[in-house]
């Protein structure tokens, strides 16, 4: 589990708890259910008339995506990758198939495939990018429902304080309502911008960081591949995916590649 994320969120909470208790013992004052369906409501049936059900619940499902730690060891892989170089370097491009059996990644054992196969190169990299494009809209699909929320839940509690300034304007000569009347309708806007600030951008930031990271891992596993079936030397395509790394990540591996013979 991602503990940063639910840290975030209960400190969010926690955060906002400590705000209102600190202003006023009435934390009831904050609670309203008319408020809170206009803009919850609101704004997820909007979000839902924008995408297929499909679409709509596969974005829901994807909050629970930000409390999952991605498993994503770019050294391991990194290094996973000059290991299979040194065997084809000895062993010939064929002996790669037994060991793409004891790979756990899908992706670079469909490539491994290819290239026992005999694919061309160019084949194996179109083949390649496009499984990329294709899991990349389908992460941006998840992204851009929470994008959507993040601009519905402030736009439904401005509805919700026009609605309830309608309301207070109808009852200007009870002097005495214009103050609860008007807290009610700013409480709206409250809750559009709590699900806005506090829930949806930081979940669509979070997916937005796992869709670049794993991308990121596997066009290093593209161009990883592409080199070992170019035949190139196994320390030049160790280099070449360091590259990929930030300067303070790119320590030698203990193993690292072999020089030619």
């Amino acid at each position: 589990m991602d503990i940063a994320s639910l840290v975030g969120i209960v400190l969010c909470f926690g955060m906002l708890a400590f705000g209102i208790l600190n202003a006023t013992p009435y934390v009831n004052r904050y609670l309203d259910l008319p408020s809170a369906i206009i803009t919850f409501g609101g704004a997820f049936f909007a979000v839902m008339t924008s995408k297929s059900m499909a679409e709509y619940i596969a974005g829901l499902k994807s909050f629970l995506l930000v409390f999952k730690s991605p498993v994503i060891d770019v050294k391991a892989m990194i290094q996973k990758i000059i290991d299979l170089s040194n065997i084809a370097r000895k062993e010939g491009l064929l002996s790669l198939e037994e060991a793409a059996g004891d790979l756990d990644d899908e992706f670079m054992k469909k490539g491994i495939l290819l290239i026992v196969d005999g694919t061309d190169p160019e084949l194996v990299r179109g083949i390649m990018e496009t499984e990329l494009l294709s899991t990349e809209d389908r992460h941006k699909s998840k992204i851009a429902f929470w994008e959507d929320l993040s601009t519905m839940g402030p736009a439904w509690g401005m509805i919700g304080t026009l609605v309830g300034l309608v309301n207070m304007l109808y009852e200007m000569d009870d002097p005495s309502s214009i103050g609860p009347s008007m807290a009610i309708a700013l409480i709206t806007t409250l809750y559009g911008s709590l699900l806005a600030n506090w829930i949806c951008t930081p979940v669509a930031g979070k997916l937005k960081t796992n869709n670049a990271n794993e991308i990121m891992v596997k066009e290093i596993m593209i161009e990883g591949l592409l080199s070992i079936q170019a035949g190139e030397n196994p320390r030049v395509i160790e280099e070449k995916l360091k590259s990929f790394l930030s300067p303070g990540d790119r320590t030698a591996s203990s193993d690292g590649g072999e020089e030619d013979g």
